[in-house]
């Protein structure tokens, strides 16, 4: 049987990946330029048996969503800038209940209600520390619409493996154009479900965690009965005021991702081996970045690209390797500066680190990365 090739937009193979993945549940809010993915998911999902609502606002969007999961169901929802900051909450939520669901956020120009329809990647470090206290984070960062589709499906794989919300930061540009895309096909992918509890109901403790770090998760409405809150908690669900309890959870919570991170993290590297200057560079600017790359080298130029795909976790030790072989490294970002913080934490003490940053609501061109390239050398 032949592979299912089609000319696919961003949003489309978010959803597909997604559907692969094994989403029977999608809550949201329309809002540009993530509505495909809404539009969609409430095409396909009924035909599927599965479940699209679409809720009275972005919190509804997640907290519905999150309420599904708790039933057993994977699930998902999609916004942009100003609705990701309405989720930050129930984010936060998510993650101390432990409850696997997958948030997309395809990026707009902001603060604010900003540019709608125009490209920007200023949601980064809110990826990062967006709702409050320490938590763990999980976010990937596609930069083509094939990658959409594996990516998207991965963030369902490690919601489920770790029992935590993961991020998928799009952006415009990503969301909206158009590749020929050649998706695997369902025996070809790794489908990871959550694992389930082995003891009787009266047995279970739904926040007693095993050697991964991470608890057995039951479903609602199979007898196993639990309490599920937003406060510290102890083994049972039931909040507690200890102060060993409240550090135990959080550091628990915290480690499971970070004392992981060889399973989760995963980057892009590019002629780094003989490279003068690394670019380094995610999302729809990678693709600039990479032609850039190419006509430098043609002119005799080193140039070599690192590009995370997990985002956070942050790739650091590779990171820091190159680092110590290089001259410069160059930044580009639609922002004005979020990455670049994490590059020069830990890259600044081994090399010159050079910026290139627009919020105009246009994308970076590889003719900007090259005379910002050939400026610093």
């Amino acid at each position: 049987m032949s592979k299912k090739v089609k000319l696919m937009q961003g949003n489309e193979a978010c959803v597909e990946g997604a559907i692969a993945a094994g989403m029977r549940f999608y809550a949201g809010y329309p809002i540009t330029p993530s509505t495909e993915i809404a539009e969609l998911s409430a095409e396909k999902l009924p035909k599927l048996g599965g479940k699209f609502i679409q809720m009275e606002d972005e919190i509804g969007g997640i907290a519905a969503a999150i309420g599904a999961s708790l039933t057993g169901a994977k699930t998902m929802t999609a916004t942009s800038g100003p609705g990701f900051s309405l989720k930050q909450e129930n984010i936060g939520y998510a993650a101390i209940a432990e409850i696997p669901v997958v948030i997309v956020d395809v990026q707009r120009s902001g603060p604010s209600t900003g540019q709608p329809t125009s490209p920007s990647q200023g949601d980064m470090m809110q990826a990062k520390w967006g709702t409050h206290g320490d938590h763990p984070v999980i976010a990937l960062c596609p930069s083509s619409v094939r990658e959409t589709f594996d990516l998207t499906v991965k963030a369902f794989n490690l919601a489920e493996k770790y029992r935590t919300p993961v991020l998928l930061m799009m952006d415009e540009v990503i969301g909206h154009m158009r590749e020929k895309v050649e998706l695997p096909e369902a025996s070809e992918l790794e489908i990871v479900d959550r694992n389930r509890p082995s003891c009787a109901p009266e047995d279970y403790l739904p926040y007693k965690a095993e050697e991964n770090l991470v608890p057995p998760m039951a479903d609602f409405g199979t007898g196993y009965r639990y309490h599920v809150t937003g406060l510290v908690h102890d083994e049972t669900g039931f909040p507690s005021n200890s102060t060993e309890i409240a550090d135990q959870l959080v550091r628990r919570l915290v480690n499971k991702v970070e004392l992981n991170k060889e399973d989760i993290i995963s980057w892009e590297e590019e002629n780094t081996e003989d490279a003068d200057v690394i670019i380094f560079t995610y999302g729809c600017v990678a693709r600039a970045a990479r032609t850039a790359m190419k006509t430098l080298r043609e002119k005799g130029v080193k140039v070599g690209m690192f590009r995370p795909i997990t985002v956070w976790p942050f790739p650091e030790e590779r990171l820091a390797e190159l680092s110590k072989k290089v001259k410069t490294i160059v930044v580009p970002e639609m922002n004005l500066g979020q990455m670049v913080l994490e590059v020069e934490r830990v890259s600044g003490k081994y090399t010159k680190i050079e910026r290139l940053n627009k919020v105009d609501s246009q994308i970076i061109y590889p003719e900007e990365i090259i005379a910002k390239i050939e400026e610093v050398l």
